[in-house]
């Protein structure tokens, strides 16, 4: 049987020691690192306590023919839900794997910035290294190396500076930026290594961002990087490993040849004809059109023929100069870092260009001009922050200066910014890009008092600015948590949705901010909506503990039972799936961060405004006639049917 392995780390002494399970136990990531933080009761801990772990592994099936199998899984106690959140990057796990075990557990903290290097021979670890960096020269670095600044500058500096080591572990470095250390908002970076060049591969930019895990690895470790690589390779069952045997084994699996079965599932993410372009984002653009969320989700307010004209200008001036050049003139694609025939990596002008963080960076903010908002998320992803939840705060704050919360010296600007989607002019409202870079500046900086608070995160920024500037808020009528969505969790913890219009990212679910739910923008039933939550939730947990891509879940979700059963596991997988899920459900009661009713104005009227777009008429009128009762009422509905389907306790609906 196919053992999952695990590297424990305390980075405070050096002290390592690897730990075995029976795959038929630890399945992947998720299992691995909730018994971790199981083990160490985390919940009863600061976020940032060194006692804390941040647990980074590969599914079972890294190292196999399987495309798409290498993701880097990260779980952590997120600084921002503060809970157990689940993030991920594609490709990196290709390189990791060769270290010699499928996970690393960080525990314990550094006395200055660590980085880690993880060796891995034919048996399996071969060694673990610590090299320890003064503050100055990290700052140094970020500041900027060979081009580059924050996280990419840091990467690049561990290529030049420790090039024999990592080209002979062929290790992609896994880093954190400037970000990490001063905000909660900080990712956990890898860009794909061109071993023949000694360069970065353009496009190959991978991020595990949501919920903060980067800022955890820097503020509870004091981990700026993970060198991780060697020559181990993983012993797994021929038909996963010799390419004859896979292809047959597939076949006889999927009943059709693989590659073919991949494309057929990937058609959204390579390329699809009947559009003419492919990946996030060239195809959501002109596939929710009028549902595109807008001007900070304030597009949900506006008439459909209104959302149409700006719709136009956004296909016109944001998505059709990257068809143009990245599809129509040439196919400029790559992967993430590892052998897939998807080749999802959209590139535009040297920058990967996926949906969320351009519309993040882009007209979330205002900014219509895919110029502007490319350089945006470069200047995002090189600082190291989560570039979809960073949108979050820009389009916050801008919006809290453009209604006079904030006064544009009090976030580090010259001037107000143009967030008034009626004047339709591209031009006028590019002056928000330039806002924004001020912003993402301003609060690696420090630069303002508001900005600290901020830095510290959204909810609790709310509470802070609404007593600092109550006079305001008072004469406005407008509180800082209406200008901001976030799935509020427990007295402080918070989650910021992805950019769909839809009340599927602002339930009280254990794990929020990414595809565990329903993300159709539609309006039903909640007991209907509330199904799709649950069948999500439990199929996307399945596919992120064997780490496999979720863009690959077309054919894969098909056939997880009989991969699993290639490396000796005979398990019910929905059973699994759920038991984990309730796992995480009470972590976050122990953790006193149980997930809430939604507590912002804008997060409420997403929901009610679907009604309306819908044409759901006794659910309209119910919204219309008390709105307050009426969301209590959907939302509880769901989450007790949510909560029945996945079986979690009693106690998780009871009182939402």
């Amino acid at each position: 049987m196919v053992k999952y392995r695990v590297l424990r780390l305390n980075v405070s002494t050096g002290d390592w020691k690897i730990d075995e399970y029976n795959v038929e136990e630890v399945l992947g990531p998720i299992d691995i690192a909730l018994k971790i933080h199981e083990e160490l009761a985390t919940w009863s801990k600061n976020v940032f306590d060194p006692d804390n772990a941040v647990v980074i592994g590969t599914g079972i099936f890294a190292g196999s023919k399987i495309f798409g199998a290498h993701r880097l899984v990260v779980v952590f106690r997120s600084p921002e839900s503060k809970t157990i959140h689940v993030s991920e990057m594609g490709g990196a796990g290709y390189r990791f794997i060769g270290c010699g075990v499928n996970a690393i557990s960080v525990e314990g903290r550094s006395s200055e910035p660590a980085i880690v290097f993880v060796k891995g021979g034919e048996k399996g670890v071969a060694e673990v290294n610590i090299r320890r960096m003064q503050w100055n020269k990290l700052e140094e670095i970020y500041r900027g190396y060979d081009g580059y600044i924050g996280a990419y500058a840091l990467e690049k500096y561990l290529i030049d500076t420790f090039w024999n080591e990592i080209s002979s572990m062929k290790a992609r470095p896994i880093v954190v930026g400037p970000a990490a250390y001063k905000t909660v908002y900080g990712a956990i970076i890898s860009v794909d290594v061109d071993f023949t060049k000694k360069k970065f591969v353009d496009g190959s930019e991978e991020f595990a961002a949501r919920g903060g895990g980067g800022s955890v690895l820097a503020q509870a470790h004091n981990v700026a990087a993970i060198v991780a690589g060697g020559s181990y390779k993983p012993e797994l069952p021929k038909q996963l490993t010799d390419p004859t045997e896979f292809l047959k084994s597939m076949k006889a699996i999927l009943g059709k040849d693989f590659v073919q079965s991949v494309n057929e599932a990937t058609v959204k993410y390579r390329f699809d004809p009947s559009i003419g372009a492919g990946g996030t984002f060239g195809v959501n653009y002109p596939h929710y059109r009028e549902l595109l969320p807008l001007f900070n989700f304030n597009s949900i307010y506006l008439h459909k023929s209104i959302r149409k004209k700006l719709v136009d200008l956004i296909l016109e001036h944001f998505w059709k100069p990257v068809k143009m050049e990245s599809f129509d003139l040439a196919k400029s694609w790559t992967t993430c870092g590892e052998p897939c025939p998807v080749s999802c990596k959209k590139i535009w002008r040297g920058k990967k260009l996926d949906y969320e963080p351009s519309n993040a960076l882009g007209p979330s903010i205002g900014v219509f001009k895919i110029e502007l908002s490319r350089n945006l998320i470069d200047l995002a992803d090189q600082l190291g922050f989560d570039a979809i939840g960073i949108g979050h705060v820009v389009a916050w704050l801008l919006e809290s200066v453009y209604k006079d919360l904030l006064k544009p010296e009090e976030v580090g600007l010259d001037r107000k910014p143009n967030m008034d989607p009626m004047l339709m002019n591209i031009d006028e409202w590019s002056v928000n890009a330039q806002l924004a870079e001020k912003i993402l500046k301003g609060l690696v900086e420090g630069s303002t008092d508001v900005l600290r608070i901020v830095a510290k995160g959204v909810r609790f920024a709310c509470k802070q600015l609404n007593n600092m500037f109550s006079d305001r808020v008072k004469s406005i009528g407008v509180r800082f948590e209406d200008l901001v969505l976030y799935q509020p969790y427990g007295e402080e913890g918070y989650m910021t949705p992805n950019y769909y219009w839809t009340p599927g990212f602002l339930l009280p679910l254990p794990v929020t901010g990414k595809y565990w739910t329903n993300y159709t923008t539609t309006f039903s039933e909640p007991e209907e909506f509330a199904k799709v939550v649950a069948t999500r939730a439990i199929k996307e947990l399945e596919i992120s503990n064997t780490g496999l891509c979720r863009f690959h879940r077309g054919w894969a979700e098909k056939i997880l039972p009989k991969l699993y059963e290639l490396v000796g596991a005979k398990v019910d997988l929905d059973q699994h799936a759920k038991k984990l899920y309730r796992k995480i459900a009470e972590y976050c009661i122990k953790a006193n961060a149980k997930p809430k009713l939604v507590e912002g104005e804008k997060a409420k009227d997403v929901i009610a405004t679907l009604a309306t777009e819908f044409n759901v008429e006794e659910w309209n009128k119910k919204f219309l006639s008390n709105k307050e009762d009426a969301i209590k009422e959907w939302i509880s509905r769901a989450i007790k049917a949510i909560a029945m389907q996945i079986e979690l306790p009693e106690a998780w609906y009871k009182d939402i």
